[in-house]
């Protein structure tokens, strides 16, 4: 299978914008690039080098870019490049709600629903007890043996290590992994930490006995996610179509099976070059309402006013027969997994990736949506929102505005998103404005602000929302929301979920305090598995405020068992 490196050359390998964009820079502009270091890209495909610091979780949207210097850049960089207007959300971490500029949503009172902060408690909801308690240790780790909590505080406190993650990236690239024995080495390592930490098992035999494991321990559901990667032809995409049957069969082969989503990667079912020509003509048809897509099905909108739209500076050809013939097996292997989903009753999460592909996966997602429902009119499909771009609650809510017209139940899984370096490095390489939100608490306000919008609809009994979460201040707020609308907290249409092997404290909250929970519980072989490992150590840097949390309260935990 193709690895993600592949389309990473595919983020930065855009030759297109060198040769057509103006080189003649506006004043302004030129303005900007002289206070910028002109990068390097000769004869190197990616000159970024990026380092988040550890000691400051807001440092995930604020990395650091050392770039090799080169007076002799290429002049593209400085050309001037038209700029969308961005929805621009106000710069408060708790307001989840602002009128004037968002599409009007009931505001959350910060002195009802708490601002929180902290490592514990929860939202309060007015006139009563906070709906998630995370001040008690013992009554969050009830359930966990001593063993688990020992060796679940020493994992999570590597992983949050610079110095470890590093380390591993390197190794894990280095000559060690081509010697037979080394390579052994370093799978068992892996495989005995990180692996069995955040990972559920090589096959959907150990992934099974996992899920039941988190179910009938700590009265957690599982979503399974099958850790492949891209697909490059036909051929690995009906390899990777049979695999989703087949975990879809194992997760519902017992009627009490506590696996509450089946995770589907619509780049493993179409290969991501195709995702990018049918996103640049979406993009294309957007900017030209008179163009016509003669292959384009049904669906609800995909971008507004404000979605950044700079992949694709002029118009591009129209797929060819062969391509379009591709376009409709792709499409046809969605179906088949949709029609195994529905039939199974299984709801299905589709992985959200960057903005160079997301528009065709949207595209994929809400065409199946518009098909396929379960009974009692509740989603079948769930489409991810990353709450990092900027035009992100714009575009949630004009799907749902659709989706309402057309008599559809909308399934949203609301999550902050896992491609800000890749995201700005393109950005920045095209001389655009980064989709990425500035800061830290303007992708707060606007995942807040999601929630409170979707938890609105859900109370109007329209929609279904799952909120993947590990922000603490975020899913107190959640729940206080859901209290305070009156929502059961058993709801079929609401579901908090975290990765499996963090944000431990928070499931256990959420979960004592009677909400559903899932973990997202990936499963593969180990080196198969490893860039999923990586990425997770990657986001460990900048989730420092979750990890810790779950470290302290362990830690607690473990000297009040031993005292005792």
């Amino acid at each position: 299978m193709a690895s993600r490196i592949g389309h990473s050359k595919l983020l930065l390998n855009l030759p297109v914008f060198s040769r057509r964009l103006n080189t003649a820079a506006s004043p302004s502009t030129t303005a900007a690039a002289a206070t910028v270091p002109q990068a390097n890209f000769t004869g190197d495909p990616n000159p970024f080098d990026t380092k988040s610091t550890a000691d400051d979780p807001t440092d995930l949207f604020s990395s650091t870019v050392t770039i090799r210097l080169n007076t002799a850049a290429p002049p593209f960089i400085t050309a001037a490049v038209p700029q969308p207007n961005f929805i621009k959300i106000p710069k408060t971490p708790v307001s989840l709600d602002d009128p004037e500029e968002l599409p009007p949503v009931k505001s959350i009172d910060p002195t009802t629903a708490g601002s929180g902060g902290g490592s514990g408690g929860g939202a309060a909801v007015a006139g009563g007890e906070p709906p998630i308690n995370l001040d008690d240790p013992r009554e969050l780790f009830s359930s966990v043996p001593t063993s688990k909590l020992i060796k679940s505080t020493v994992t999570l406190h590597m992983a949050s290590m610079d110095s470890m993650v590093d380390m591993g990236s390197w190794v894990l690239k280095s000559g060690l992994m081509q010697n037979p024995i080394s390579k052994g080495l370093v799978l068992g390592s892996i495989k005995h930490t990180f692996y069995e930490h955040f990972c559920g098992g090589k096959d959907l035999k150990e992934a099974d006995n996992t899920v039941k494991r988190i179910w009938d321990d700590y009265g957690l559901r599982a979503m399974l996610d099958y850790g492949m990667e891209h697909a490059l032809d036909n051929g690995s995409c009906d390899s990777n179509l049979d695999e989703f049957i087949q975990t879809i069969q194992s997760a519902t082969h017992s009627p009490t099976s506590p696996v509450s989503f089946v995770v589907v990667k619509i780049t493993a079912i179409c290969p991501p070059s195709l995702l990018k020509r049918v996103s640049d003509l979406l993009r294309w048809e957007h900017k030209d309402k008179s163009m016509h897509l003669p292959w384009k099905r049904e669906s609800f909108p995909i971008f507004s006013d404000s979605t950044a739209l700079y992949h694709t500076p002029q118009m591009p050809p129209p797929l060819t027969p062969k391509e379009e013939n591709d376009l409709d097996l792709a499409y046809k292997r969605l179906v088949k997994i949709c029609d195994k989903s529905l039939e199974a009753n299984l709801p299905m999460l589709i992985d959200a990736e960057d903005t160079l592909i997301q528009p065709a996966i949207d595209y994929f997602a809400y065409c199946a949506a518009i098909k396929y429902r379960r009974a009692h009119n509740i989603p079948l499909i769930f489409n991810t929102i990353q709450a990092y771009l900027k035009d992100a609650r714009e575009r949630l809510v004009i799907a749902k505005i659709s989706a309402n017209k057309m008599g559809v139940p909308l399934g949203v899984k609301l999550v902050r998103g896992a491609y800000m370096s890749s995201e700005r490095k393109l950005a920045f390489f095209v001389g655009a404005e980064s989709p990425i939100h500035e800061t830290i608490q303007d992708t707060h306000a606007c995942f807040n602000s999601c929630a409170s919008f979707m938890l609105e609809e859900i109370a109007k009994g329209s929609g279904s929302l799952v909120l993947a979460t590990h922000n603490i201040e975020s899913g107190k707020l959640a729940a206080a929301k859901a209290v305070e609308l009156g929502l059961e907290k058993d709801n079929e249409n609401l579901e908090f979920a975290q990765l499996y092997g963090m944000a431990q404290a928070l499931s256990f909250g959420l979960r004592n305090a009677g909400f559903k929970v899932s973990k997202y519980v990936p499963f593969g072989p180990v080196e198969q598995i490893m860039p999923y490992l990586l990425r997770r150590a990657e986001e460990n840097r900048g989730l420092l405020s979750t990890s810790s949390l779950d470290r302290q309260l362990m830690r607690k935990e473990l000297v009040r068992r031993i005292i005792s």
